[in-house]
């Protein structure tokens, strides 16, 4: 069974929110080994400055690098991505797990992203849109898309 790690810069603070991820990590479980890695998001001023902002992302990756297995396939959410449909990213991870892609891990950073050297480190970019949306929200929407993802693999009719 294929392992699947979330791992995320904040936390989810919101009910709605964590009860949602909590939806699909329930559906996940029959499908792979989900685990959610929750770092510490760096506290930053109302309006921080670039250079603020830069060591904030900088420090947070030193955090994402120490949690990165070393045999895992990454891929870093970011505006920047590739855009790709549901299907696309079930042949994704379909063709990981037959390449022997035992573990992916999927990176969403903090309200300001990720860190150019963590982004580096993926094999792959992904863009959920080039709308803007709350880290938060990513996780939920990524969830539900991995759990999509198995469910096209498996044929249900859940994805129609």
């Amino acid at each position: 069974m294929q392992k699947v790690t979330i791992l995320c810069v904040g936390k989810l603070k919101e009910k709605f929110y964590a009860d949602a991820a909590a939806e699909y990590s329930k559906r996940l479980s029959r499908f792979c080994r989900l685990e959610i890695l929750e770092l510490p998001e760096e506290r930053l001023p109302e309006t921080p400055s670039k250079a603020q902002i830069d060591a904030a992302l900088s420090k947070e990756a030193e955090a994402i690098r120490t949690k990165i297995p070393a045999s895992a396939f990454v891929i870093a959410m970011c505006v920047e991505g590739k855009l790709r449909s549901s299907e696309e990213l079930a042949d994704l991870m379909e063709g990981c797990a037959s390449r022997g892609g035992s573990h992916v891990v999927f990176l969403i950073g903090g309200s300001f992203g990720l860190h150019p050297s963590v982004k580096a480190l993926a094999a792959e970019k992904l863009s959920m849109s080039p709308m803007t949306f709350p880290h938060h929200l990513a996780r939920v929407m990524l969830l539900e898309q991995v759990y999509r993802a198995y469910q096209i693999n498996a044929g249900s009719r859940y994805h129609k």
